[in-house]
């Protein structure tokens, strides 16, 4: 990303031809250069990014106006793209600060890792980051593919977990895209992790209401979805546990290059800190399903959490 407002900020001091008024209302009149700025992180101001990804747009907006109230200068530069796109952009330090997921960002940088959980993911790809990037603290949050249920059928069999369906004394029928049935995560790969036989159901819709329909009905019985899925929630689905490490952990973790200051570091920790799994469906459902912007979604959820 560039920097143009900055750029052209030094470009009109150094002609001697700005001057700047504390009352003119002037969008460029606050420094921003780092010699005499407000803000707790030097006066520089923060680039913050997103994926193209609703869900990630609403966290990074929560970073920003959390930081803003700290009194630090942002730069708000959304819906980038993915990853092949954005990571260079943080790596070359035109972006300062990105939302980013534990798992797949390691395998982006390690891809033969053999980490697959919490904090051993966590742990590795601290090591992996290149020079001049930190991993800040991750949040509880998760938002990954995962095994879920009915509430009525893991009452039905006291289900915890994926190893408890080795009790199930019925069939198992896994509906999941297409794909999902030669993935590591599929039929055969609950049957190397967890010993348990399942038949797949091609359901082409990621998780949406034809898979929600067809567990309500009976036809599939487990189905893979994502843990930041509104629909959980809506629907009073129940997420399986994950003890051997079927699914690869992605947890919220935000990026941070040189310009992310220590105390800027420690506001966005407080953010991380009260972003659970369940308050994110919450977040996306006002997306989804109320199509408020992120800028309403992240403020609102942020006065609520005392943050703001």
């Amino acid at each position: 990303m560039n920097r143009t407002p900055l750029t052209l900020l030094a470009a009109l001091t150094a002609a001697g031809l700005l001057t700047l008024s504390a009352c003119g209302g002037d969008p460029l009149a606050e420094d921003t250069t780092g010699s005499g700025g407000t803000g707790g992180g030097g006066g520089d101001t923060i680039v913050i990014g997103s994926q193209a990804y609703y869900s990630n747009e609403i966290i990074a907006e929560a970073y920003a106006q959390a930081l803003e109230a700290a009194g630090e200068s942002v730069d708000r530069q959304y819906q980038i793209g993915q990853r092949e796109v954005y990571l260079p952009e943080i790596e070359a330090g035109e972006i300062d600060l990105f939302p980013e997921y534990s798992g797949p960002l390691l395998q982006y940088w390690e891809s033969d890792t053999p980490a697959r959980q919490g904090e051993e993911v966590y742990s590795a790809l601290q090591e992996a980051m290149p020079d001049g990037l930190r991993a800040l603290a991750q949040a509880p949050a998760t938002d990954q593919d995962s095994y879920v249920v009915t509430r009525e059928f893991a009452e039905q069999h006291d289900l915890t977990t994926i190893a408890d369906l080795a009790e199930v004394d019925e069939d198992l029928t896994l509906g999941a895209n297409s794909e999902a049935e030669n993935r590591p995560n599929g039929p055969q790969g609950i049957k190397e992790a967890y010993g348990i036989d399942v038949g797949f159901s091609p359901i082409e819709d990621s998780g949406g209401p034809l898979t929600v329909k067809a567990l309500e009905d009976g036809d599939i019985q487990l189905a893979i979805v994502y843990t930041a899925d509104p629909s959980i929630t809506e629907n009073d689905l129940v997420v399986l546990e994950d003890p051997e490490g079927l699914f690869l952990t992605s947890q919220v973790v935000p990026i941070a290059g040189e310009n992310v200051s220590e105390d800027a570091a420690a506001v966005v920790d407080e953010v991380s800190a009260a972003l659970t799994t369940e308050a994110l469906r919450d977040l996306n459902a006002r997306s989804v399903t109320d199509e408020l912007p992120s800028s309403t979604i992240a403020g609102d959820w942020l006065t609520e959490e005392g943050l703001l």
